[in-house]
């Protein structure tokens, strides 16, 4: 495995742990499962605050729903596949915001 493929793979490892991280600190502060209808509030502060709660929880919401759906509702392999794609990615993507924010604040307060 080459170092970037495994640099990856960390980066990906690490947007799921804070994904779930904030998914079960937020269900344990207000007893509630998160979810995406936080955002049908309206123009209210609990909404905007939702915002990047859900940003970088999203692949855990949407794993969390999928796997949820596919016991339930039978859905089809291709489209639990698809979610799993596209946490994936967005997990990738949360996870070198949050090592790059580390690295800044390393060099910021070294």
């Amino acid at each position: 495995m080459s170092p970037e493929s495994l640099q990856s793979l960390i980066v990906l490892l690490i947007g799921f742990a804070v994904a779930g991280s904030l998914a079960t600190g937020y269900q344990l502060v207000t007893e509630q499962p998160l979810s995406f209808r936080l955002l049908n509030g309206g123009a209210q502060l609990m909404t905007l605050l939702a915002i990047p709660v859900l940003t970088f929880a999203a692949p855990f919401v949407i794993m969390r729903n999928i796997i949820r759906g596919s016991r339930i509702e039978r859905r089809r392999f291709e489209f639990v596949m698809l979610a799993t794609a596209l946490a994936g990615f967005w997990s990738l993507m949360s996870g070198t915001v949050v090592v790059t924010a580390f690295r800044a604040f390393s060099l910021l307060f070294a």
